[in-house]
């Protein structure tokens, strides 16, 4: 099934708004903004429980926002950092393509194929009732899977290319999960910002 439109790269889905600009930035701004985060960013690996077990989370994660607001999930409360110049530079890009203002940048640095990020939905409270989520890959590319909840031929893959933009909006958090799953392929690492807005409470 095609799920992209060949005008406005929209993807095909119920219950769901969904944008791919696979060209959003060029190779060489990508890369370059890839070497940047790489080095300047604090990235740090917290632990995760499952089933009663703790395990260091497979990815390594960064919080960035402008209003102080933390960011919790899976029981990890993360407090974030200012913008810097570059997050700044990369906010408003794709603010511009968006039409929406965000507040907050969570950040996943997948090391190799065994890093992931297991299925889930950005549907936290602190997000709000339809939250707008703007995700730039930078770096290897890698597979995107999305599933609806409750329809179960609704299963789709797309491989999120560096400088690729993905803008999930409406109620797809209601009803869809996602995941970028492991591989046993050789890959190199991959980057992706995911904007969002987290208000004051």
């Amino acid at each position: 099934m095609n799920l992209i439109s060949n005008e406005k790269k929209h993807l095909i889905l119920p219950d769901a708004e969904v944008i791919y600009i696979p060209g959003f930035y060029s190779s060489e701004k990508a890369r370059h903004y890839f070497n940047i985060l790489k080095t300047s960013v604090n990235w740090q690996q917290d632990d995760i429980k499952i089933f009663g077990k703790t395990y260091k989370q497979p990815r390594l994660t960064a919080l960035h926002s402008n209003n102080g607001q933390t960011y919790s999930y899976s029981n990890i409360v993360m407090t974030p950092e200012v913008f810097t110049t570059e997050l700044i530079e990369i906010k408003k890009d794709v603010e511009a393509v968006s039409k929406q203002n965000f507040t907050t940048v969570l950040l996943n640095l997948y090391r190799d194929g065994n890093d992931s990020n297991g299925w889930h939905a950005d549907n936290e409270k602190e997000l709000g009732k339809n939250p707008v989520i703007a995700s730039l890959s930078l770096g290897e590319a890698r597979w995107f899977h999305f599933k609806h909840r409750t329809i179960s031929d609704q299963k789709y893959k797309l491989l999120l290319e560096s400088g690729s933009l993905l803008i999930m909006k409406g109620s797809m958090q209601h009803h869809w999960l996602h995941q970028i799953p492991k591989t046993k392929k050789v890959v190199g690492e991959r980057m992706n910002l995911t904007f969002r807005t987290i208000e004051i409470v």
